[in-house]
């Protein structure tokens, strides 16, 4: 059985990293820096796929499904009430356009 890799043993994983600037090298693949920001802004993507707002990457189809995309919308929601008072202004406005523009979406499809 393969033992979980322990994050916290790698020293600096952006040595002789060639990703850019802001990313980092997990394996040979370029992956954004964790934080909120980042975090959120996949779950929004996540939400406008679910909403038919982009194709699917592999397939190339649309496909609309509301109810997934009002879980992901209400996750949203509860990360923002969980991190109330711990996100700096810049999070904070993010999280609150995203919600509105995800929700104005929702509304205009589930009708």
């Amino acid at each position: 059985m393969q033992q979980p890799h322990d994050v916290s043993s790698d020293a600096d994983n952006t040595k002789n990293c060639d990703c850019g600037s802001g990313l980092h090298d997990n394996g040979g693949q370029c992956l954004p820096e964790v934080n909120l920001s980042h975090f959120v802004l996949s779950l929004g993507m996540t939400a406008m796929f679910h909403l038919g707002e982009m194709p699917d990457p592999q397939t190339g189809s649309v496909v609309v499904d509301l109810g997934l995309a009002k879980h992901t919308i209400d996750t949203l929601a509860m990360l923002k009430e969980k991190t109330e008072g711990n996100r700096t202004p810049a999070e904070s406005k993010q999280l609150e356009n995203l919600l509105f523009e995800l929700r104005m979406l929702y509304v205009n499809k589930s009708h």
